[in-house]
């Protein structure tokens, strides 16, 4: 293959390219898996131009026909592995008239995408009514409604889609994966695993160097820090000699960095409950424990989803105690 700075291969027939985000984050790995007849593109980025271009040199670096792509899968609804799913199909159906390549996804993760991407805005934003509800001031709260509707504008045109199932075994380029379900970071991630290889694309369930963010969300399932605990469990049973992650670099050392996220979040736990036990809304927690005058309002929106979902296991662990007689709801020690 032609090399390309963003363009690598990071194991036998599973090509990495890097995609660019306007975020601090800077970038997402998505992944292209060599078949017999074809590629199957994993996670697809946030829909810009220079995504749109970054797509564009790692086909032609690769030698690769638009009409080539068999099908797309997608980890989660995030709009930087969702978001340029529409795109592609568009352009491999240009490419290749007639052909349009199927998308998958999880159905719980395709019913996010549609409710938060599809989202119309003759109604109320529910991202800017949930952080009013957390006691965020209201130029933050509208700064970050403002952020989510870009978003949306990002994630166009939608795919059409079609449903995977967890515990499954499916057959991707030459190789042979577990499909395994993974909450916390979303609702219903979906993680690959080769047995044979102990190879894992994890999306962002695990990274290498950042913690994954773990939020309360509108739209979230009840306790998504609980649920990814747990998942960490689980995974650890899974033998693994290199992870691919959806951020960042590969992870080489997989038992080690699960008891490493583990730990990040055991100590954040303790921290939370120290600045919350005298009495705080989610928001004033938040400002205590991220030096949110660094943050943009995009980052905020993650910094207070991440309090809450700490603060909410706190109080199913009975270690804090929640008072919803008041607006915003305050959090203190448990008498």
């Amino acid at each position: 293959m032609q090399r390309t700075e963003h363009v690598y291969e990071v194991a036998e027939d599973i090509i990495q390219v890097q995609l660019p985000l306007p975020f601090a984050l800077r970038s997402v790995n998505c992944y292209l898996l060599r078949g017999n007849n074809g590629w199957t593109i994993l996670d697809s980025g946030l829909n810009l131009p220079a995504g749109q271009a970054a797509w564009q040199a790692a086909f032609a670096a690769l030698n690769i026909n638009p009409g080539d792509i068999q099908q797309i899968m997608l980890t989660h609804f995030h709009p930087d592995h969702y978001g340029m799913a529409g795109w592609l199909q568009c352009l491999c159906q240009e490419h290749s008239p007639g052909h349009t390549p199927e998308v998958w996804m999880s159905p719980r993760e395709a019913e996010l995408a549609h409710k938060v991407w599809g989202f119309r805005g003759d109604q109320p934003e529910p991202t800017a009514l949930f952080f009013r509800a957390c006691g965020v001031p209201e130029p933050l709260t509208l700064a970050m409604a403002e952020g989510i509707a870009l978003l949306r504008s990002m994630t166009r045109p939608h795919p059409m889609l079609h449903m995977l199932t967890t515990d499954a075994r499916l057959r991707i380029g030459r190789r042979s994966f577990v499909t395994l379900h993974c909450p916390g970071h979303s609702d219903d991630q979906i993680i690959l695993y080769d047995p044979t290889d102990r190879l894992v694309l994890c999306g962002d369930h695990i990274l290498g160097k950042i913690s994954p963010h773990i939020g309360t969300w509108p739209e979230s399932e009840p306790d998504p820090l609980g649920r990814y605990l747990a998942s960490l469990r689980t995974l650890a049973t899974l033998d693994v000699r290199l992870a691919l992650p959806g951020h960042g670099p590969l992870i080489n050392n997989w038992p080690r960095r699960l008891i490493e996220l583990e730990q990040h979040h055991a100590e954040r736990l303790e921290l939370m409950r120290t600045v919350a036990e005298d009495g705080a809304t989610a928001y004033e927690v938040c400002t205590r424990v991220f030096d949110v005058t660094r943050l943009s309002p995009h980052e905020m929106r993650f910094a207070i989803a991440e309090t809450l979902s700490h603060l909410e296991l706190l109080v199913q662990q009975g270690l804090l105690q929640r008072d919803s007689q008041v607006t915003p709801p305050r959090y203190t020690r448990t008498v």
